[in-house]
């Protein structure tokens, strides 16, 4: 059976929605340059993400509302939940994510935690009725062997990590449930709405952890304040707004795979404003990825 929220999507709106979710990979895809400059502790930015966003998202929802848009407003006991249970999946992904480089190296938490799509393929099937072909499959396949390739040359197994390690495979987990309950918010409410409890509720969640842990919890300077509004704006209130929107013509399952874009467009960022150098195995890598995710659209059609 085919998705409900593709079935009255024209060509055109799927397009638009691939262009959607390209732009929102781009966008998140500079988050973890950005957590590595954060002057605060790590749940603490996590935390500031959210918080500023959640304005954005409530102007925008306002906006929405006077031009006459948006105005499906949550009506049942099942809207609420998943509204909630949205904001506190993701908060916790953000902020178990930032733990977990911490406690483990940059590359096994971007490669754990972009494992994502094993949970969302199967809870799409099982839960929003998506249909998994075999092309669909195999594209998976590559893109996940892919993103191995691209980051895996770093990838190391120690005692010493694996906390960490199993805190960035939790987060993948939260992450491919959250796609899921914004998918199927998205069949009846608007992206403003959606984003604007998510981001509330997720900062809620995350508002006693840093002082929890003993963390930093104020930005210091006024670049540690750009760099917490660069967070909300760019890939919270953006990055995330681009992908719920997405979920309106595309499935979540193809909507995951499509974010193994993710470390391609970390690692040309840290390049641009770090000097991290690109190996030409990471080109490799990405050009897998690339090739991946192109299957499993071809498979989705």
């Amino acid at each position: 059976m085919k998705s409900p929220s593709r079935a009255g999507a024209n060509p055109r709106e799927i397009r638009l929605a691939l262009v959607l979710l390209i732009l929102s990979t781009l966008s998140v895809g500079i988050s973890g340059t950005f957590v590595r400059l954060s002057e605060t502790g790590p749940t603490a930015t996590a935390f500031w993400r959210m918080a500023l966003a959640t304005g954005v998202m409530w102007l925008m929802w306002r906006f929405d509302r006077r031009r006459g848009t948006g105005l499906a407003l949550p009506s049942t006991r099942e809207d609420y939940a998943l509204l909630i249970i949205s904001g506190l999946l993701f908060g916790a992904e953000i902020g178990i994510w930032h733990v977990s480089l911490l406690m483990t190296t940059v590359t096994n938490a971007t490669l754990l935690s972009n494992a994502s799509p094993l949970v969302v393929a199967f809870g799409g099937w099982l839960l929003l009725g998506e249909r998994l072909t075999s092309t669909f499959l195999i594209g998976m396949a590559v893109a996940l062997a892919g993103c191995a390739v691209l980051v895996g040359q770093s990838f190391t197994l120690s005692l010493e990590h694996v906390l960490g390690d199993g805190l960035a495979a939790f987060a993948a987990v939260l992450f491919g449930l959250y796609i899921l309950c914004i998918a199927r918010l998205r069949r009846r409410l608007s992206t403003s709405l959606i984003m604007t409890w998510t981001c509330a509720f997720g900062a809620l969640g995350l508002l006693p952890v840093p002082f929890l842990m003993g963390e930093i919890f104020w930005p210091a300077t006024l670049a540690g304040w750009a760099i917490v509004a660069a967070l909300a704006l760019v890939c919270q209130a953006a990055g995330q707004s681009l992908l719920t929107s997405a979920l309106a013509h595309l499935p979540a399952s193809f909507s995951s795979i499509a974010f193994l874009l993710v470390p391609i467009n970390a690692a040309w960022f840290a390049w641009a404003v770090l000097g991290e150098p690109v190996r030409p195995l990471q080109a490799v890598g990405a050009a897998i990825v690339i090739a991946g995710v192109y299957l499993a659209r071809r498979g989705n059609r």
